[in-house]
């Protein structure tokens, strides 16, 4: 009996000594400067992006707002880290949109849940593109990487 309640003490100090370590990880990689979003705190799918590539061009709702007050052409991809769409979709267009010169903004609906009422997002991912600030026209879904740049040539240029 001893030994089964010093095995489940050394288990349970193990658990806890893990954790902590991991929230010590991800305390410090959300202090770092890759973190883009402006947040003391972030959701733990978002935490693990901030080193990702594709995932680098970060927008907040103030700059969004900003541009698009200033009657700015600008192309949003409003995803959200825990939509599996969203996960095979970014390393189609991230990518895609950089090859081609498109300055494909990415904006995180998990971080700033307001954009899903704010700009009529009703599933990620969705790709929104303005010109003079208003909204032209929309990508919803996951789609082949060759409508993603018909997309693009047809919205974006």
């Amino acid at each position: 009996m001893k030994k089964v309640l010093i095995f489940l003490v050394i288990i349970i100090v193990l658990f806890a000594g893990v954790s902590i370590l991991t929230k010590m990880q991800n305390e410090e990689k959300v202090s770092s400067e890759n973190n883009k979003y402006g947040k003391d705190t972030l959701n733990a799918l978002t935490v693990d992006q901030l080193d990702d590539p594709n995932y680098q061009n970060v927008i907040l709702p103030e700059d969004l707002e900003e541009k698009l007050a200033n009657k700015e052409d600008v192309t949003v991809y409003f995803y959200s880290p825990d939509c599996p769409h969203c996960q095979r979709t970014t390393p189609v267009v991230a990518p895609l949109a950089e090859e081609m010169g498109v300055d494909l903004v990415q904006y995180n609906l998990l971080e700033f849940e307001d954009g899903w009422d704010d700009y009529g997002i009703t599933s990620t991912p969705t790709i929104v593109q303005f010109k003079e600030g208003k909204e032209t026209e929309r990508i919803v879904g996951s789609q082949e990487e060759a409508v993603f740049e018909d997309w693009f040539n047809q919205n974006s240029k």
